[in-house]
């Protein structure tokens, strides 16, 4: 039977609960809800439903961009590498995005401490949580300990976050005197339930030098806590060897709770039966324990140091039964830690995917998981993975962001399957707001090989180069685009420019356009027509006139540039250089007098009278000027 789906929360807006008709347009990322026209006089509210609130936070933009480099730093990972190395670099990615975490929560702190707001004591709350969650999938999950090394990695897991006990012990060893503060026991009980002994016998002795009627019974104490064993990994000493050491050692305190050798002490009994794993006695310091997964990590450090990891879910179930009221329904936090004792990481996902308000957690827990090839039998019905469907909501989300959504298109190039077709559409969406931004935008497409996407850019920008007149950066726009009909179109306003001011404008561009300048027509022409220029003013005229020669019989030019080529052919008829060629005023004169008979049938138009009259005086000039006769020559053709 298919799991159903926890319904999503309800988002109350104003003008929809007062009964007024509401339009929507639906964005990349978020909603606009708007009050029509209809029914509603007067209206003038937007509201905008946003999906990834968090994203917009200025301190959570820090935990996204650094651990947006270690997302990339572990998609390099070798697959050919030894498990056993794969293993320790998972560990450490791990610890890295803990660190982060743990850095942009401290961030916060401080800010509440100089500003309290609701918003940002809201992110704490979820900060703290996520990194609960993702330190114990760290110990259950990635590093994966066996028996033993698990209840020390336990041990940790619940002394950094119950840091509470240490801020309280400065205050207790910061008073005048520290064994007669109303917190002192407190202190050393909570160091007792974190198995933390060592601090707990150096408040101890504070108390001893108040009392040296009962020094032997805080040495006693003393002795026990010392003597306490504690698996070491690394040690020659093998699991069942340690099992036996701490049987006698429970066996030894539970003797001297047998033989009340700490009857006349109230605290130092209490501490005894938490030693021998007594279960009412830690019920009854729920509230220095305060969490039901604090009291099983207590519970397995005196009764089942040796558990293995198949038995954490019997004991997390239990230890949640009996911490918590009977009559309270246990939190979204509970259900997820009980999840992932259980080693049901699915379940973990789902839970987080449900109780927290964004994708950056479960996105990159499930990658990390992926990696440890932990995920690979998951697969959803509609064809991609659950690591690629979390991180194609988590970049989808970035990319409503004005900065964040060049860290996706990362995310996307890792998503093989849909990754490519996602970032299609959502860079489609990004506003090119500037020409800088456009830049960023063409190269991240080039460089995947997105060529609708560039020519769709290019044509956006080019059009709105257009607009302001900014010739230059349209015509680079347009051959970047390789869209012909536009570079021709900007060609056609340059040559219109020349015509109404005399001079070209963005030289440099067209200058060193290249090869580009076959991208049309007219645009070769424009760029030749500038060569022609430069020609000319370096006296060159031999070679301007052979380009204008060259110019005028490709017929590339615009019949309206037409009278402006005759002009610019007058002065080289003239010149000494030109003039003693063999061939080239003859060429000219002829296609000059072309182009005034095109000219002037294109200005007044054709007739049988016109066309006779003008060809005879055609004639007559090249031929006198060629020393030909009128036979030499055939009709100019237009």
């Amino acid at each position: 039977m298919e799991e159903l789906d926890v319904e999503p929360a309800i988002t109350n807006i104003p003008a929809a609960s007062d009964g007024k008709h509401l339009g929507f347009a639906w964005g990349p990322g978020d909603i606009l809800a708007y009050e029509t026209l209809y029914m509603a006089p007067g209206c003038s509210f937007i509201h905008e439903v946003r999906k990834d609130e968090d994203i917009y936070s200025p301190i959570l933009r820090k935990l996204f961009n650094e651990s947006h480099h270690i997302f990339v730093g572990l998609q390099t990972i070798r697959e050919d590498l030894p498990s056993k190395n794969k293993k320790t670099q998972f560990v450490s990615i791990s610890k890295n995005y803990r660190s982060v975490i743990r850095a942009c929560m401290e961030e916060l702190q401080q800010v509440l401490q100089k500003w309290p707001r609701n918003m940002e004591i809201r992110y704490v709350s979820i900060l703290l949580a996520i990194e609960l969650i993702w330190n114990l999938c760290e110990v259950l999950f990635i590093d994966a300990a066996p028996a033993g090394p698990l209840l020390l990695h336990l041990l940790d897991w619940v002394r950094l976050h119950k840091g509470d006990v240490d801020e309280k012990a400065r205050e207790v060893l910061q008073s005048e005197s520290p064994a007669e503060h109303h917190d002192y026991w407190d202190v050393v009980v909570s160091y007792v339930l974190q198995g933390r002994f060592e601090e707990a016998r150096q408040m101890l002795v504070k108390q001893a030098t108040l009392q040296p009627a009962a020094r032997n019974m805080y040495k006693l104490m003393d002795t026990l806590l010392s003597k306490m064993p504690f698996y070491n990994p690394g040690g020659t000493q093998t699991l069942t060897e340690f099992d036996v050491k701490w049987r006698h050692w429970h066996e030894e305190v539970d003797r001297c709770l047998q033989d009340n050798s700490f009857a006349s002490n109230q605290h130092l009994e209490i501490i005894c039966k938490i030693l021998v794993g007594d279960e009412d006695t830690l019920l009854e310091h729920k509230e220095l324990l305060s969490t039901w997964y604090h009291f099983l990590v207590t519970r397995l450090l005196f009764c089942h140091p040796t558990v293995k990891p198949t038995e954490l879910h019997y004991y997390a179930q239990s230890c949640m039964t009996m911490f918590l009221d009977l009559r309270s329904v246990p939190e979204p936090l509970d259900s997820i830690l009980l999840a992932a004792f259980e080693f049901d990481i699915h379940q973990v996902i789902k839970d987080c995917s449900i109780a927290l308000n964004n994708w950056w957690f479960v996105a990159h827990l499930t990658d990390l998981l992926d990696h440890c090839k932990l995920l690979q039998s998951h697969n959803l019905h509609f064809g991609s993975n659950l690591r690629e469907f979390l991180l194609l909501e988590y970049a989808s989300g970035l990319f409503t962001h004005h900065s964040l959504w060049q860290l996706a298109v990362d995310y996307f190039d890792n998503c093989p399957e849909f990754g490519h077709v996602y970032l299609e559409l959502q860079i489609e969406r990004v506003p090119l707001d500037t020409e800088r931004k456009a830049l960023k935008v063409l190269r991240i497409c080039e460089q995947r090989q997105m060529s609708e996407q560039v020519r769709s850019i290019c044509k956006i920008m080019a059009m709105r180069a257009l607009r302001n007149n900014r010739l230059g950066s349209a015509l680079s726009w347009s051959i970047r685009a390789k869209d012909a009909a536009f570079a021709t179109l900007i060609s056609e306003r340059f040559l219109q420019d020349y015509c109404a001011r005399g001079t070209f404008s963005d030289l440099d561009l067209i200058d060193n356009l290249g090869p580009a300048m076959l991208l049309s027509d007219r645009l070769t022409f424009l760029v030749k027509y500038r060569e022609f220029h430069k020609l000319y003013e370096e006296n060159r005229f031999s070679e301007a006139a052979k380009l204008l020669l060259s110019l005028i019989t490709a017929k590339i030019a615009p019949r309206s540039f037409w009278m402006t080529l005759l002009t610019d052919a007058l002065p080289l008829l003239e010149q000494k250089e030109v003039s003693h060629s063999a061939h080239c005023p003859y060429l000219l004169l002829y296609h000059l007098t072309c182009l005034v008979y095109g000219f002037i049938v294109f200005c007044y138009g054709s007739s049988c009278k016109v066309d006779q009259l003008l060809t005879s005086l055609i004639k007559e000039s090249v031929c006198r000027f060629a020393g030909l006769g009128p036979e030499g020559l055939g009709t100019p053709k237009v």
